[in-house]
């Protein structure tokens, strides 16, 4: 019909993450059906994307020697990195991921940092994805979970676990190893519970439980239209007096964001952690409740503050967090000492 016409025509190609790279134009394609003005991310100034599309050719045909679909360990990969990436404002040793995204974005993203962090995501984290798929289709990096698990002598996974560790230092960052190693939830450690139970043969008949690949819907990454549906519900959202959006940092919402998704991890690991002996259900199930409280905590502190900056009356803030006298200082004053330190 175009021919006919002469009338200009946009095509679009469905493909998937793995090959959205157009190498020629250093171009990222997006998403055709989130509902933005974008239709491509330059990605000339990070050439790892690029080598990432490269590498995961042989990934692939890893997976496949390995008896596994490709596009089901990708996912898992993804699924993994896009929880690091919602942790990552907190990490203050990462700068690898804000120097990419300052690069998709045109050389600053800060102006409109929410935004772009939904839209430069997949670009941004897919070297850290096919690495993360290479490294858990690497049969040595399975050999060091069953090993943190204790072997033939089960125990639980250690926060100097060995597999963490050197996870870390294959995405380029020694110090990562530590920080994955307390994130007690999210698909890595469904992947690790599961080659620990093929390896003991304790995992019962066939299923998902006994597959590493299989990804958890409670898992999955929300997409990017969903991610920019969310945000734009929440920019026309009607309220009184300094928007909370206007009035807070971005970096400090998405704080707050990832904390309660940390609790609400804990809570989902507490059903799990009720089955064994007792003193293991026990140390279990404390280990969940004690980690989870702690990341509430941190929510509820960076909220109050957050609140007080934004123009909140200190006295509607106390009432509404149920905090005792004085507490509302401590917080003010812990948070500052922290910034400081």
């Amino acid at each position: 019909m175009a021919r006919r016409t002469g009338a200009p025509v946009t095509a679009v190609r469905y493909v998937p993450r793995w090959d959205r790279v157009c190498v020629r134009h250093g171009r990222w394609g997006l998403d055709a059906d989130a509902d933005q003005r974008l239709e491509y991310l330059d990605v000339r100034g990070v050439p790892e994307v690029a080598a990432a599309q490269r590498r995961w050719a042989g990934v692939a045909r890893r997976a496949v020697r390995a008896g596994a679909r490709p596009e089901r360990v990708f996912a898992l990969a993804q699924a993994v990195v896009a929880r690091w990436w919602e942790q990552a404002l907190g990490w203050e040793r990462e700068t690898i991921w804000p120097r990419r995204l300052h690069q998709v974005a045109g050389g600053d993203a800060g102006g409109d940092l929410e935004r772009w962090r939904i839209v430069g995501r997949d670009a941004v984290v897919f070297p850290e994805v096919v690495a993360v798929a290479a490294a858990l289709l690497d049969p040595a990096m399975a050999e060091l979970v069953w090993a943190d698990s204790g072997a033939g002598r089960p125990r639980a996974l250690p926060a100097d676990g060995a597999f963490c560790r050197v996870l870390g230092e294959r995405m380029g960052r020694p110090w990562l190893g530590a920080v994955i190693a307390v994130d007690h939830g999210g698909p890595l450690l469904a992947w690790m519970g599961s080659v620990i139970r093929l390896r003991r043969g304790a995992g019962g008949p066939p299923g998902y439980d006994n597959d590493p690949w299989w990804l958890r819907r409670e898992h999955q990454p929300a997409s990017m239209a969903a991610h920019l549906r969310v945000l734009g519900k929440e920019k026309k959202a009607p309220g009184s007096g300094t928007m909370w959006r206007a009035a807070v940092p971005a970096e400090q919402r998405m704080m707050i964001s990832s904390l309660v998704d940390g609790a609400q991890e804990q809570l989902i690991q507490t059903r799990r952690a009720q089955t064994g002996a007792s003193a293991e259900a026990a140390r279990s199930l404390l280990r969940c409740l004690s980690h989870g409280a702690a990341l509430l905590d941190q929510a509820l502190q960076r909220t109050v503050v957050a609140a007080v900056n934004a123009g909140v009356p200190p006295q509607d803030v106390v009432q509404w967090a149920k905090l005792p006298p004085g507490a509302l200082a401590d917080a003010l004053k812990a948070y500052r000492d922290a910034e400081d330190g």
